[in-house]
């Protein structure tokens, strides 16, 4: 009896003590100035169209993207210039919408930011960044995050973002595909 009371003492001290070493590992992460994570626009839309060369605006919200023979790949929309009020945990959390030419959500990408960068990995490891992707914009629309813990603010915030483009998007699509 007594060993078992002596081994409930040690298992609960051990806990104790490791998982203060946990708080205060997460306390000073927090206590971090916010660092600037720049995000070239080019490597985003590279990354899904390794044969882009060359973007166009074609209004307000969208830019056609082209290959070397002037061809369009897809269409793309950043929310740089819409969404100033839109902050996540340590500042604004700019998004760009790529698709293909039909429309169909083939990334969600955060562009440069301050926010957290273990939070942005963890992020992007359970998936939140690709709950639009195969998506048509209208589809998109009803997409709502949820269950994603420990960077509330940021996810918010790009949710934010994503509607707000889809829903002006959506209503300015190009002409022309």
């Amino acid at each position: 009896m007594k060993f078992n009371a002596i081994l409930i003492l040690l298992v609960l001290f051990a806990s104790g003590v490791f998982g203060q070493e946990n708080e205060e590992k997460e306390s000073k992460e927090k206590r971090k100035p916010p660092v600037f994570h720049e995000v070239s626009n080019k490597d985003v839309v590279t990354s899904v169209f390794s044969d882009a060369v060359k973007v166009d605006k074609v209004n307000d919200y969208w830019y056609c993207i082209l290959n070397n023979e002037g061809k369009p790949l897809g269409f793309a929309m950043s929310s740089v210039p819409f969404c100033k009020n839109v902050k996540g945990y340590n500042d604004l959390t700019p998004v760009m919408i790529i698709t293909d030419k039909n429309w169909v959500i083939q990334k969600v990408a955060l562009l440069s930011n301050w926010e957290t960068l273990s939070y942005i990995r963890k992020l992007t490891k359970k998936g939140f960044f690709d709950l639009w992707v195969g998506k048509t914009l209208k589809e998109a629309k009803s997409v709502k995050p949820d269950g994603f813990t420990g960077a509330t603010l940021t996810v918010v915030a790009v949710t934010k973002n994503v509607d707000f483009m889809l829903s002006k998007g959506v209503s300015k699509l190009p002409k022309n595909k």
